[in-house]
Parts: C-alpha cells; structure tokens; sequence
C-alpha cells in the first residue's frame, strides 16, 4: 500500500464518525466506565488524542519523539496510562479540541510525507500509509470501547478492512510478543464483507491451515474488544487454533483482552 490517499479518508471518516458519537455526549457520561479496566469514556479520549499526538511527532520530529519512546522504555507498564489519566483530567471542551486538532495536523503531515519514508513507531518503523492504517484501527477499536460503554450498536463498515488487514499481518507478532515461534507457514484467512457481498481473503488458497469468520467478528477479537468464545471466528490447524487465542493487532505487550460473554457476532456490546 504506497499511496495513502485512500486509508487516510478512511481514517478520517472513522475519526469523524467517533466524533459525533462523543460529541452528543452530556459531561457526565465523560466519566462512564469503559470495558477497559479503569479507563473512562474521557481516558479513551484522552488515549487517541495522545497516540495521535505521538504520531504526529513520530512524521514530523523523529528525535523527539525517539525522547518519548525513552519514556515509555523506562516506564513501560505505567507510560500508557499515564497519557490517559492526564488528559482525562482535562475539561471536556479542551480534550475534544486536542482530539480534533491533533487528527487533523496528522491528516496533513501523513498526505505531505514523501513518497517511501518510514517513520519510528513504538513497534516497528512504518510508512504513511501503514500508520493510518493503525491509527485508524486503534480509532475504531477504542471506539467500540466508547460504544460499549453508552450502549451503542455501531453498523460496521467497509473501512474494517483496514483493521482486518493489520491483524493479519500482526499475526508473527503476536507470537513473538508472547516469546514463542511463529508459524512456519502461511495461513489462509478467509472473512465475510461486512454488507455480506463477499470475502475478504489473505495468504494462499492452497494454505493448510485456515481461519474464517464474519469481519467484524475477526476485527473484534484481533483488537482484543472480543474473547474469542463470542465471536464465530473459526481456525483449522493447530498453529491457526493457537493464533486465534493470541492474536493482538496492536503494538506493545500482550493484552489480557475481554472476558468471555463479551460481544456477540454481531458486535453487540459487553
């Protein structure tokens, strides 16, 4: 994916599409308890704005933000919570503004970036395209965070290709982050469109190994927003079963992801 064109509006339109869900939001439900463990609706916020914040530093500083991820180094159980609580503390009008602003610097720095540049990232260096695509799935997971939390059934989208796509392509990581082997094959990851108008298919038709399901369903537990007991995600092989267990789209340490009983296939809330 070398032109980032497309990703970014798709990563605007996510963006924006959280942004009315929030903004008709009344200040107390701010403070609503999410299904992440002592994060609000203010420290899911919060969150974007600082990742966002750090992405834009990543494009356009890279020494500066190699003095963040020294932060995070000496810090790296606490450094992420520590973004969410301080600008949770702030006042609704204000971390709504930082939202907006860092996302919108982020869309011109992205679409101004020349042609083949990786930028360092908390995992490994990305191009523009690759840090809208994760932007965009962190967007919509933290999202459906916020969702859950209002009682709000989002209608998936086209743009969940995107997540589906990186959660594919995180599926060594996964492994590695857990200090063990990855799969020494390919695996064959065939998904349902969203509106049902066909598959979404990554590796060889031919693989050995498969893992199926609903879209929605695959970007749910590869987000951790679903244990993988309530989505009907499918996997044949034992390495393929083994993924399905593990897998994590984002970077950073394993997450402990949501209990079972979560959302259903259809993305229902918690």
């Amino acid at each position: 994916m070398s032109d980032p064109s497309a990703v970014l509006d798709d990563l605007r339109a996510e963006g924006d599409a959280l942004d009315q869900l929030v903004g008709g939001l009344s200040e107390p439900q701010w403070s609503l308890v999410t299904p992440a463990p002592r994060w609000s609706i203010a420290h899911q916020v919060a969150h974007l704005a600082w990742t966002d914040t750090a992405a834009l530093l990543s494009v356009t500083d890279p020494e500066a933000f190699a003095a963040e991820t020294q932060k995070a180094l000496e810090s790296p159980g606490t450094f992420v919570d520590e973004g969410a609580d301080a600008g949770a503390e702030l006042p609704v009008d204000e971390l709504l503004e930082w939202w907006r602003d860092g996302r919108e610097q982020l869309q011109r720095a992205l679409r101004a970036a020349p042609a083949g540049v990786r930028f360092p990232w908390y995992g490994p260096p990305m191009g523009a395209a690759s840090m809208a695509t994760g932007r965009l799935m962190e967007t919509w997971a933290h999202g459906q965070d916020i969702a859950d939390a209002v009682g709000v059934r989002r209608a998936p989208t086209a743009r969940l290709r995107h997540v589906a796509r990186i959660g594919v392509r995180a599926r060594d990581y996964a492994f590695f982050v857990r200090g063990l082997d990855a799969p020494g094959e390919e695996f064959r990851v065939e998904l349902t469109a969203p509106d049902g108008s066909g598959l979404w298919a990554y590796g060889p038709e031919d693989a050995a190994q498969r893992v199926t399901g609903p879209a929605l369903d695959f970007c749910l537990l590869v987000t951790q927003r679903a244990h993988r007991a309530d989505v009907a995600v499918r996997a044949e092989g034992a390495d393929a079963e083994r993924w399905l267990d593990i897998a994590q789209a984002f970077a950073g340490p394993a997450g402990e992801g949501r209990p079972a009983s979560g959302p259903s296939s259809e993305g229902a809330g918690p």
